[in-house]
């Protein structure tokens, strides 16, 4: 007959065979889930705009978001990063990002939002490259579930623009 130690491993390893596959059955489920978020940003005022005493031009906003990410809520979802990004061109660089403001959203039920509030970080430029230049507000989210492979998508807003002179 076997001992116990043999079959304590037997059930030990039969479980966590059960647990593994559920775990990628959780996962692959995620496979079948279509998101439609939405999402719209105003720039309401430009507070200020001047150049630093380092020589870097800084912005700040006051923004209203809103936006319905309910959709990426499905039963693996244990919460969502999102944060909002300005995005801009200089001729030394292609794509410059900055973050403007960000959230952690831990529920369905807040994933439905309105937010009226000035950038949370600095707009700011290395140089003097953001006066009349146009930039997309591009709201990203990470998707962070309770098993599997973390999901990143985005939105991008286009037809923003700074103004040709300091404030």
């Amino acid at each position: 007959m076997h001992t116990f130690g043999y079959r304590a491993n037997a059930v030990l390893t039969f479980a966590v065979m059960v647990l593994a596959l559920m775990c990628a059955a959780t996962s692959f489920t995620d496979k079948f889930n279509t998101p439609s978020p939405s999402a719209h940003v105003q720039v309401l005022n430009i507070n200020w705009f001047q150049k630093s005493i380092q020589g870097n031009d800084e912005v700040s906003f006051t923004l209203n978001i809103t936006a319905n990410l309910q959709s990426l809520f499905t039963w693996n979802t244990k919460q969502a990063f999102v944060f909002l990004a300005a995005e801009y061109e200089t001729p030394k660089n292609v794509l410059n990002q900055v973050s403007l403001w960000d959230g952690i959203i831990g529920s369905k039920e807040h994933a439905k939002f309105s937010i009226h509030t000035t950038n949370k970080y600095r707009f700011s430029d290395q140089g003097s490259n953001l006066r009349g230049k146009d930039f997309n507000l591009t709201l990203y989210w990470h998707i962070m579930p309770k098993i599997g492979k973390m999901l990143e998508d985005k939105i991008v807003l286009t037809g923003f623009s700074l103004p040709k002179q300091y404030s």
